[in-house]
């Protein structure tokens, strides 16, 4: 049984605890949070036995193996490190951290204490994702990587009203690339590598995040596109293309349909079965390097977290998105 601490009362929490809930030798003992009526009734309904509103005291306990962390992406950092000084193995949620500077002693902090650390990208652990990467080379050379993933924010209702809330707050280090075109980049990181050049664009908010973006990518042989944002929809699916054919995918973020189109008209559907709740493969994947005693993913790579956060890095500043987290 690995012992779990969480951090973030919040509703991606919510549905990480439901998956999670699938994992045999998954429990919850601890929470911890700002207030403790939030603490304590978040705990209640998910039957921990310990709650706290201290981090160090929080991060010292002995109630608990690892940690989930779904705090804001401005507290990823020192919330980690913290974690991983006394020893805990920590699973934090896409974007790791705001920069590629906290990424880079998140990694240092996890190496030097001999803990795992992990990136929760839950689309690099989906049966259908493996089922892209699986059958890449029925398409021949890639040509080109598009993905699409623009969703309207029920946020956004209430920041035209005034109220700029976490998701529009650079102080939190937000916005429509950290919390969503990520989920467009790991996925071409993972596959092709870090592209040789990036020319990004983005349409800033008074709040001074990113709406939406758009990003193209160079690389040797193919080039990338990427679209996202949090205040329009848009229900294109995402494709690679080959000289031999394309592979669609519904939805980058968490794909369920997969299919090749041949260039000779023939096409092949080449989805897996997957649980509804895609969080419980990252969970089951997390307890089971706890279990192994291993100290990084080979899915989640520090390698792809930190290539990642650089080029998200890069797209900010060709964009003009910065966060106070950059200063410090």
């Amino acid at each position: 049984m690995v012992k779990f601490g969480i951090i973030g009362t919040n509703w991606i929490t919510e549905k990480f605890l439901d998956g999670a809930a699938q994992v045999e030798d998954f429990q919850v003992t601890a929470v911890y949070s700002r207030t403790e009526e939030k603490a304590r009734a978040f705990a209640q309904k998910h039957k921990a036995e310990y709650t706290y509103t201290d981090l160090q005291a929080f991060a010292a306990s002995d109630a608990f193996d690892a940690v989930y962390i779904a705090s804001p992406n401005s507290l990823h950092a020192e919330q980690a490190i913290e974690c991983m000084e006394r020893g805990k193995h920590v699973m934090v949620e896409k974007s790791i951290a705001s920069n590629s500077r906290e990424v880079e002693r998140m990694i240092e902090t996890a190496k030097r204490n001999g803990v795992l650390l992990m990136e929760a990208l839950k689309t690099m652990f989906l049966p259908n994702f493996q089922a892209v990467q699986d059958n890449l080379e029925k398409i021949g050379t890639v040509r080109r990587y598009f993905a699409s993933y623009c969703q309207y924010s029920s946020r956004y209702d209430a920041y035209k009203e005034g109220t700029v809330l976490n998701a529009f707050n650079p102080a939190f280090s937000n916005g429509s690339l950290m919390d969503i075109g990520v989920y467009c980049i790991y996925p071409m990181v993972t596959l092709f590598g870090t592209p040789e050049r990036v020319t990004a664009s983005g349409l800033m908010l008074d709040s001074g995040v990113d709406g939406q973006g758009s990003a193209l990518f160079d690389y040797p042989q193919l080039n990338g596109a990427v679209m996202y944002s949090k205040i329009a929809d848009s229900f294109l699916p995402s494709e690679i293309q080959g000289e031999k054919g394309s592979i669609l995918v519904d939805n980058i973020n968490t794909p369920t349909r997969v299919e090749i189109k041949y260039k000779d008209g023939t096409s092949e559907d080449v989805s897996r079965p997957q649980v509804e709740n895609g969080m419980f493969y990252e969970a089951a994947a997390f307890v089971e390097l706890v279990k192994q005693g291993k100290t990084e993913s080979d899915i989640c790579t520090f390698e792809r977290s930190l290539e990642t956060a650089r080029v998200l890095e890069e797209i900010r500043k060709q964009s003009g998105i910065h966060f106070p987290a950059d200063e410090q």
